[in-house]
């Protein structure tokens, strides 16, 4: 199930795990893990949107906003395919971290009062 991101405090967090999931501080990924990825989060503790699934950019192993939400992002995807989020939309912000393989990856989120898992898939290169 899809849903959209809503002007809410509670949607926010999920909203904001979901865009960022692909992040990493560590080494460049370069064009190994390239292309448009489709998150998928799921609330596992708290109070935020129990599902959602946003679309995110990579290129040259840097990750950008890839859906019409006006979501703060920054980070980068490493070689090993290591990802660290960080995250942030006007006061809510949301942390994870997990692994790309290939054209799939998983890993956990969290905010303030809110946790969950993440999965992704590269829908193009």
């Amino acid at each position: 199930m899809t849903i959209l991101c809503t002007a809410g405090r509670r949607s926010a967090g999920a909203c904001l795990a979901a865009a960022g999931i692909l992040f990493s501080t560590q080494s460049f990924a370069a064009p190994r893990y390239d292309g448009v990825w489709s998150v998928s989060i799921v609330t596992k503790k708290g109070d935020c949107v129990a599902s959602y699934r946003y679309p995110m950019k990579i290129a040259n192993g840097v990750l950008a906003n890839g859906g019409a939400i006006a979501i703060d992002v920054s980070g980068k995807v490493a070689s090993s395919g290591a990802v660290v989020v960080k995250l942030s939309h006007g006061d809510t912000s949301a942390t994870g971290s997990g692994k790309l393989a290939g054209n799939l990856g998983s890993g956990s989120w969290h905010t303030t009062s809110c946790s969950g898992s993440w999965t992704a898939e590269r829908r193009s290169t």
